[in-house]
């Protein structure tokens, strides 16, 4: 009789080996760079500091949650708008003055704030008190936002083409570009499906690889320069060597501005159900795992809400001090461990560390910025896609009963407003009584109102046994 092999993959509490751990490393920080890097060029930040504040937000976190948390904190689009009517900053225009920066800057450290005190409500009347108002309809329904409000960035990495590409080869340019993202897509999807072992748990990197190798043949073969080598970073004047490509990241401090508070620490309410789906889908897919690998440890993860919110808020405030954007825990890379099954704390903890390291070399800097939109793209379609079927999973975990109409009102509304204001309106943002609100956040604070408003006298069910 055939005895079932133990599932691969790592535990949080796990760590692989040493080369095994630098592959997993570097795959978490493929699929973070993005996301992160284009914050910081729509609020005006610095790229190289705001890599840096990503690194050592997280472990920060980390630390701070006792190792037990293996989530990476990024930057977040939510703050993108507040951060900007600060900044005054211009698309892709480069870093804004640093006096903008720090006002700022002192907007996204009060926000941290924020989830501080809701982790520590939370911790001190308990995790019911915090189901009552983010229960599962509302916590699946905007991982589902997140995923689904991001489909668009996805698809339109392949139609942001290269520098130099002429009327004449537009076309040619287009097609080319989509060839390499399908083809990034689907030898991503085979990996992950049909790999085993150690190569089943980089399948990101993988078909990263291989869409970029596709680009270079292709780009080199019609002369079209889809890997872009130029694209090094702002370097700083505080020091650097030139002659080893060294730079430190452009540091700014804060200072007081109580218009950045008003504009930037309301934002951090939203991140809060962001994080709390993090936190369950993280849950469900751990303990998935330890089953699948024959132990009877039960990582109760669900349960560290208060503190994973507080390390949220300390990760705001470390990415606020040295003059990075605020954020949260990226579903980008909860995505990535659900696919790998990789879930080791030291693991995030390596890739933090080389992201810090990253953010000093401009020559690595520039080969992460070389990866073309088109592979960026394929690889988005997959992740993006996981993080709102997560949604999915946590209201089928949490047995969300969806023949209730309070559970469907709650689920339809957080979904149209959430989605519909993502795509509607270019920059996110629905415009209502004069003023406009973040989709995402908007969507999120009126699911938990109409949830508590439809449970004023609601009975409790009776306890299952």
């Amino acid at each position: 009789m055939s005895t079932k092999q133990p599932a691969a993959g790592y535990l949080p509490d796990e760590k692989p080996p040493f080369l095994k751990l630098l592959l997993f490393a570097f795959q978490q920080i493929i699929v973070m760079f993005p996301a992160t890097v284009l914050v910081a060029l729509l609020t005006g930040f610095h790229v190289s500091t705001t890599i840096f504040a990503s690194g050592l937000a997280t472990i920060g976190f980390i630390l701070i949650t006792g190792r037990r948390i293996p989530l990476f904190y990024g930057s977040s689009f939510s703050y993108i708008t507040a951060i900007c009517s600060i900044t005054g900053a211009q698309a892709f225009a480069g870093p804004v003055a640093d006096d903008k920066i720090a006002a700022a800057q002192f907007g996204i450290v009060l926000s941290g704030l924020v989830s501080i005190a809701a982790g520590i409500i939370i911790k001190q009347f308990g995790q019911e008190a915090i189901e009552k108002v983010l229960p599962p309809t509302i916590t699946g329904s905007i991982a589902m936002v997140i995923g689904l409000s991001l489909a668009g960035t996805a698809l339109s990495n392949p139609t942001n083409l290269p520098n130099g590409v002429t009327d004449a080869t537009k076309a040619l340019a287009l097609n080319l570009s989509w060839t390499i993202c399908l083809v990034t897509l689907l030898v991503t999807v085979l990996f992950s499906v049909y790999l085993k072992g150690t190569w089943g748990q980089i399948p990101i990197l993988l078909g990263l690889l291989t869409g970029y190798v596709l680009a270079l043949v292709l780009g080199g073969i019609y002369g079209i320069a889809f890997c872009d080598f130029n694209k090094i970073p702002e370097t700083s004047t505080l020091f650097s060597i030139p002659a080893i490509g060294f730079a430190l990241p452009h540091f700014t401090l804060p200072q007081a501005s109580w218009a950045a508070v008003g504009a930037i620490m309301p934002i951090a309410i939203a991140t809060i159900p962001e994080s709390t789906a993090h936190l369950y889908q993280l849950d469900i897919y751990v303990n998935n795992l330890a089953k699948q690998k024959g132990s009877d440890k039960r990582y109760n993860i669900s349960d560290k809400l208060g503190l994973n919110l507080i390390g949220d808020g300390l990760g705001d405030m470390i990415s606020g001090v040295v003059g990075g954007p605020a954020g949260t825990n990226y579903g980008e890379n909860l995505s990535t461990m659900a696919i790998t099954k990789n879930f080791s704390t030291p693991m995030l903890i390596a890739a933090a560390i080389i992201t810090m390291v990253i953010s000093c070399f401009t020559p690595l800097t520039a080969a992460v910025y070389s990866i073309p939109n088109a592979v960026i793209g394929g690889i988005s379609i997959y992740l993006f896609g996981v993080i709102a079927s997560q949604g999915v999973t946590i209201m089928i975990s949490k047995k969300v009963d969806m023949f209730d109409s309070r559970n469907l009102a709650i689920i339809a509304t957080v979904l149209t407003i959430g989605i519909g204001g993502s795509f509607a309106f270019s920059d996110g943002m629905i415009p209502m009584f004069g003023v406009k609100f973040p989709a995402i956040a908007t969507a999120a604070i009126f699911g938990i109102l109409l949830n508590l408003v439809l449970n004023i006298g609601k009975e409790k069910p009776a306890a299952e046994e």
